[in-house]
């Protein structure tokens, strides 16, 4: 969303772009009205999906009253999934420097090791797909995603938790709808159809 603002080159779009520019994180303010104005348009009256969003205790305190506003009933889904498996499976990616085209050693290699199947370009791997890095990603979700968590627990929202370990992205929806449905959030008839809704974030 924020990419969208800065080639738009709005008011909230000149304000971000200034401030990654600088090296610095978008603040809080500016993120909470980006996520309130995209709440504004049409096709999220029906629901949404957010991702990446909230990540402060102040983005979850403002995103709460935002839902109430407008009607909107909040849930929170956790998926977990065993770290080790994650490191191994980030670790494992390639990427083609040319057209960005994305390998998994394991699950989606290349035809010939190391070499893209649409250019032939030699397959880079990325920075922050290093170990190291990964797991001091890990770290720093842990550290700030438990807080929100629990902030979301203590203000009553219903809270999820899928085993998101060895499943497809099919058996995952499958598992979260179950829960939902499980839960009383959505209509049991509603389980298995898969609802289509829109990603903010």
């Amino acid at each position: 969303m924020l990419r969208r603002h800065i080639t738009a080159g709005d008011q909230i779009g000149a304000k971000a772009e200034a401030l990654i520019r600088a090296g610095k994180l978008v603040s809080d303010e500016i993120v909470n009205e980006l996520v309130e104005q995209r709440l504004d348009e049409p096709d999220c009256g029906k629901g949404i999906i957010l991702d990446g969003y909230p990540r402060t205790l102040n983005q979850a305190a403002v995103l709460l009253k935002m839902l109430a506003s407008r009607g909107l009933r909040p849930a929170v889904i956790h998926l977990m999934v065993d770290c080790e498996k994650i490191v191994a499976r980030l670790s494992g990616r390639r990427q083609c420097p040319v057209c960005g085209t994305l390998y998994s050693l394991k699950t989606n290699p290349p035809k010939v090791p190391g070499i893209c199947d649409l250019d032939g370009a030699a397959l880079v791997t990325r920075e922050d797909d290093s170990e190291v890095v990964i797991r001091e990603r890990l770290r720093g979700y842990d550290q700030q995603t438990v807080p929100i968590l629990n902030y979301f627990r203590e203000a009553g929202v219903p809270t999820v938790e899928v085993n998101g370990a060895g499943a497809t992205p099919d058996e995952i929806m499958r598992r979260i709808c179950d829960s939902l449905a499980g839960s009383g959030l959505i209509p049991a008839a509603e389980k298995h159809v898969v609802i289509s809704k829109t990603r903010v974030g």
